[in-house]
């Protein structure tokens, strides 16, 4: 028997998915161990082999593929817990990475902390100023030496930096993306001078112009990396140690998976890898559903994950901010906030009302009714005391909620604004379900997409209870629980669904008209590169798959829309449609009207991104009879004001013709699917819940069973 593993690592739970060849699947979800995150990815090998009936290594022995989300990086950089790191730039540039394009006091914030101008600060320099070496050196745009590198300015940077003691060096010179020679030989000299010192050069990270943005790229880089890069070698080492044969496939914020020697060398491209799984694993299932537009959101314990599918394509963006800081990444284009199963419930000072989040218990203590030792009520105590969640069987039964435990919590933080204990509870829930769909919001409607046009799916450990809550406020009609039970771990089986992916970027301006013959020689020769390199990973031909695009814009415009280019020999006219095809892209997201034609267009980088076709196996069809309910139990419903007697459904018996009309709550091992009053459900041949959000119900039966359906 064959598995394939997929792991992903989230603030609060560990997730494992294990599908064998027959596409079975096995589950485990474990507690996060920070900080040291590798025991928590090691318990969850353990656990799931022993519900296999396996050792771990004869699980390992059998597993055809490992594949793993970490978030490592992002969180060494959110916490600014990196390494000691230097910065050898070019002379009269030293201040690029300070100065931040002046944006620096702004950028990511919300719109809550942007409304308080007076408190605008920079973040913690990851290099301060003390440790960037300027050297002379310089080249031009068009690669050429005007001024050649200094040496011996070089070996006195090397020396300063290692004697105040440095882990890792950044090099970032002016146009050093298109001619890398100078980058090159200071990376030679450290090697040679500071052995052992974590080398990042700005050109093999980002291959286009923004001097800032690269240079944050690579100091980011050299931040984060002897953390993350250990962090990924020591999980390569130890299941290898343990049985495991194969590669060990780590997540990119791209959207796929690389070999885990190439993370480590780059583990930039790790950052904000962790939800990419999860919108990965949003769009393969909705090719499988028919559904081409989708917002994948992802409800942890400690964050909320937006991310958008369009035409059954990730939206994806060049740019991340992290931290205050603006770099250039290729990554799925994914909004977090602070809303979770573990945020806190809190009371502002000022204004005496209450708030949730973004704070977080995180998975130690976390939240109160998991009885380890949390004190300050959470979101997730908040589902129950309304009864949402059954005490008795929670996460399979392996947790014993503390109901009582929640109450006098929530209570704590109720007396102080003058609330009954469930109204502050229910409250709470509007307010994390409000900012949610905010969130949702700013990715849709914001950027020109009818929410209504989307399919929500929901997936995290508390996306299922609050889904048809935040989709009402959207406005959208009909949610989706994936594969049911798999929601909970939903972001660890996009990891194992995920392809290989290398995205190369060759930075070139070409004005409109544009050559169709220097079209070809730049993706000619980057398709070449790509293939050789998927070919030594071991795919075939026929598991290659490239997709071509340009970045794109009007003249005298700074930011650059990205735009597909077709396959194979382009001809003069391809390249005369080009400027259709980005005048089409340019008004679906500015508004129709907005293309300002007569200005000249033109193309400032060629991407390409190659695909090593990954064949996971499929889940097979569900084959269950149950349409009647397992029990009832009390459940608050806001709709009715009260606490209504309310069905309870054992999800994983559930049949695929049941019917469930609202108020109920189906319970799988470790997802609850809320159905509230005026929503129906019922599950497809995969297992999927699909819920019709309806409306709000005022008033409605006191229960409710499913029903067979033709």
């Amino acid at each position: 028997m064959g598995y394939f593993c997929g792991i992903d690592i989230g603030g609060t739970f560990t997730d494992c998915v294990v599908l064998d060849d027959t596409g079975a699947i096995t589950l485990a979800k474990v507690s996060s161990t920070p900080p040291n995150f590798a025991e928590g990815f090691l318990n969850a090998i353990d656990t799931v082999a022993g519900r296999l009936g396996l050792s771990t290594a004869d699980f390992l022995g059998s597993t055809d593929l490992l594949l793993h989300g970490t978030t490592v990086g992002t969180n060494a950089l959110v916490q600014m817990k990196g390494a000691r790191t230097g910065l050898i730039t070019t002379r009269g540039h030293g201040d690029a990475l300070i100065i931040m394009r002046s944006a620096g006091r702004s950028a990511g914030l919300t719109i809550d902390e942007l409304l308080h101008v007076s408190r605008h600060k920079k973040p913690e320099p990851i290099v301060p100023r003390t440790r960037i070496k300027e050297v002379s050196e310089r080249t031009d745009w068009a690669g050429d030496v005007l001024l050649e590198l200094n040496e011996d300015e070089v070996r006195t940077a090397i020396s300063e930096l290692v004697a105040d003691g440095v882990e890792a060096i950044a090099v970032s010179f002016l146009w050093g993306f298109v001619n890398a020679d100078h980058e090159l030989r200071v990376k030679a000299m450290i090697e040679e001078l500071a052995p052992g010192v974590l080398i990042s050069c700005a050109h093999e990270l980002i291959a286009k112009p923004g001097e800032y943005e690269r240079t944050a790229a690579a100091a980011i880089n050299a931040f984060i990396g002897p953390a993350t890069s250990s962090y990924i070698q020591q999980v390569d080492r130890v299941t290898t140690e343990r049985g495991y044969t194969n590669p060990l496939l780590i997540m990119q914020a791209a959207g796929g998976v690389v070999h885990a020697e190439e993370a480590a060398r780059h583990p930039l491209f790790t950052i904000a890898s962790g939800p990419v799984g999860g919108v990965a694993g949003a769009a393969y299932l909705a090719q499988r559903m028919g559904h081409p537009n989708v917002i994948a959101c992802d409800m942890g314990g400690t964050s909320f994950d937006v991310g958008i599918i369009v035409d059954g394509d990730p939206v994806t963006s060049s740019e991340t901010v992290i931290n205050q800081y603006t770099f250039f990444m290729p990554r799925v284009d994914i909004e977090s906030i602070g809303s979770g199963g573990g945020s806190l419930l809190w009371v502002d000072d000022h204004s005496q009302t209450m708030r949730v989040g973004p704070q977080s218990a995180g998975a130690l203590p976390g939240p109160v009714c998991y009885g380890r030792g949390g004190t300050e009520p959470t979101v997730t105590d908040c589902d129950a005391v309304l009864g949402r969640y059954n005490p008795d069987n929670f996460l399979g039964g392996e947790l014993e909620l503390d109901r009582d435990g929640a109450l006098a919590a929530v209570e704590r933080v109720a007396s102080g604004i003058g609330l009954e204990p469930v109204a502050a509870a229910d409250g709470a829930l509007r307010i994390v379900e409000s900012q949610m769909a905010d969130l949702m919001r700013q990715m849709t409607v914001e950027r020109g997409r009818d929410p209504r046009d989307f399919v929500i799916y929901a997936f995290g450990g508390a996306g299922a209870a609050h889904a048809v809550a935040f989709a009402r406020e959207l406005g959208a009609q009909q949610v989706v629980i994936p594969l049911g039970d798999l929601a909970s771990t939903w972001s660890a089986l996009g990891v194992m669904t995920s392809d290989v992916l290398h995205v190369r970027e060759h930075s070139e301006v070409l004005i409109a008209p544009f050559s169709h013959e220097r079209m070809n020689e730049v993706f000619a020769q980057m398709e070449a590169s790509a293939r050789e390199q998927l070919t030594a990973e071991g795919f075939a031909e026929a598991d290659i798959e490239l997709t071509r695009l340009v970045e794109m814009k009007f003249s005298l415009q700074i930011h650059q829309v990205e735009v597909p280019v077709p396959g194979g020999t382009l001809t003069a006219q391809d390249a005369e449609e080009q400027v259709g095809r980005f005048i089409a892209r340019y008004e679906e997201i500015y508004g129709k009207g907005s293309a300002f034609v007569g200005a000249g267009t033109s193309i400032g980088l060629f991407k390409l991104l190659a695909r090593g076709k990954v064949r996971t196996p499929v889940p097979p069809p569900i084959d269950r009879s149950d349409t009647e309910p397992v029990g009832r139990r009390d459940v608050y419903w806001r709709e009715h004001g009260a606490f209504t007697p309310t069905d309870i459904f054992d999800g994983s018996r559930l049949s695929p013709a049941a019917e469930v009309d609202g108020p109920a709550i189906l319970e799988f091992p470790d997802t609850t699917v809320v159905v509230p009053p005026g929503a129906s459900a019922r599950l497809d041949e995969l297992g999927s819940v699909l819920i019709d959000v309806g409306t709000e119900a005022g008033s409605g039966s006191t229960g409710t069973h499913a029903t067979a359906s033709a």
